[in-house]
């Protein structure tokens, strides 16, 4: 059978069964069991795919994801982010699109401590959400920053998302943590400039409102008190990985053991804390490696078949210009976002993907990071993006989901903007990574 056949039975196949309501990880699961049975035979085929998982889930480069997830669910549920939230609002004035501003200055911040885009988009979400409508902030300037929020997570290290391409992709994972700071850094610098432009051109969009204007004493207590904390155990563990004295597993580590010490200084852990945080991390991380094993069968399948070298050789050999192939990547991934989660495509196009990357010799930390992008793109991608459904949540319900969908395209413009500046300026997803060496 030719390779192209394989690789479309599969999809066409997986379609069905996400159509039909399978979950992503047990429609994996179910289409290799019956792929392997049909080209490598029931025995010789279900030991493929039992080897295959157990390999891709016994890595030492995965043990970061359970823990990073665990340091952002114990600053949450603690409620040191609602404090972090009060901070930085008393540091801001009155300025144009000052909410707006808020959103994505805060979202940068919990970005790098919990590495959940749905989690932060919530959280943004239900605070904000409601204070922005009371103060008479057009739609656009309430969903577009908090979705823009909530897309960092994926970019911003420590990403789970991040960590789960590097080790899927074969590739560093320090490295690649590393590599999504700058971008990262940079998209939120474009947003807050956007935003306040818009706040400053159009003030009806983002009317500006007195606040009470707390004393300097108060502002320095917060920023002493919460800011300050708070932003050096982020910047700690990411220094950690950033020297290479430590790996990401032991930063990670030490990020959970210096959750729990804030929460324990604030008086903030206790055991329904601690509970909701344990339960919180298993949901996510057992999804998370369900999803990886399934992976991992499909990627036995597609080389045991010849399809990957197949689709490999047919890359190469065509006429068109690298870049462009990477392009067409690139917008694959989009469109896959918006029927299908980060992850979940994360795990399809990566054996597919990579091997090409590598023939076309381009610079793998480089492709990660802009698939990272796209991947939080497809979160907010109309129809089905899902941050738009948790922002639908936030929202009265009489707010129209067309609303929701129009206000979120100056973010989609400006990311995609930031995803063709990396394109042709790779440095600026290699220039860190390569200095930590």
């Amino acid at each position: 059978m030719e390779w192209y056949f394989v690789i479309l039975m599969f999809f066409l196949m997986l379609m069905a069964l996400i159509f039909f309501g399978f979950p992503i990880a047990f429609a994996f699961l179910t289409i290799n069991t019956l792929v392997a049975i049909i080209f490598i035979g029931f025995s010789s085929g279900i030991n493929t795919l039992v080897n295959s998982s157990f390999e891709a889930l016994a890595k030492f480069t995965l043990t970061p994801v359970p823990l990073f997830i665990l340091m952002g669910e114990i600053l949450f549920h603690s409620g040191l982010v609602m404090k972090l939230l009060d901070a930085f609002s008393k540091f801001l004035g009155k300025i144009p699109a000052r909410l707006s501003l808020l959103s994505i200055g805060t979202g940068t911040l919990l970005s790098a401590m919990s590495g959940s885009a749905v989690a932060d988009a919530a959280m943004l979400g239900s605070t904000l959400a409601p204070e922005m409508q009371k103060r008479g902030y057009h739609l656009r300037m309430i969903v577009g920053p908090i979705v823009a929020a909530g897309t960092l997570a994926l970019i911003i290290p420590p990403s789970t998302v991040a960590i789960l391409l590097a080790s899927t992709a074969r590739i560093n994972v320090g490295h690649v943590l590393i590599a999504g700071i700058l971008p990262g850094i940079l998209i939120a610098i474009v947003l807050a400039v956007y935003y306040m432009v818009m706040g400053y051109v159009k003030p009806e969009l983002a009317p500006i409102y007195e606040v009470e204007k707390p004393k300097w004493s108060e502002r320095f207590k917060a920023l002493f008190m919460y800011v300050l904390p708070i932003a050096s155990l982020i910047f700690f563990v990411l220094g950690l990985i950033f020297s290479g004295v430590v790996t990401p597993t032991e930063s990670a580590s030490t990020g959970v053991l210096g959750a729990l010490i804030l929460a324990i200084v604030y008086r903030k852990l206790s055991l329904k804390v601690l509970k909701n945080a344990l339960v919180g991390t298993v949901k996510v991380s057992g999804m998370i490696m369900l999803i990886i094993a399934a992976s991992a069968g499909f990627s036995q399948i597609l080389s045991y078949t010849g399809a990957t070298r197949g689709l490999v050789e047919f890359v190469v050999g065509t006429d068109v210009a690298p870049i462009i192939t990477v392009i067409i990547m690139l917008l694959i991934v989009l469109m896959m976002g918006t029927f299908i989660e980060p992850i979940s495509i994360m795990m399809i196009t990566i054996p597919l993907y990579y091997p090409v990357i590598t023939a076309l010799e381009y610079d793998p930390i480089w492709f990660a990071i802009m698939m990272l992008i796209c991947l939080g793109l497809g979160n907010i991608t109309p129809p089905f993006g899902l941050l738009l459904f948790v922002m639908k949540g936030a929202l009265p319900s009489n707010v129209p989901v067309k609303r929701i969908y129009t206000a979120v395209i100056p973010v989609v413009l400006l990311e995609m903007a930031v995803v063709a500046l990396i394109l042709f300026i790779p440095e600026i997803t290699t220039w860190l990574p390569y200095l930590s060496d």
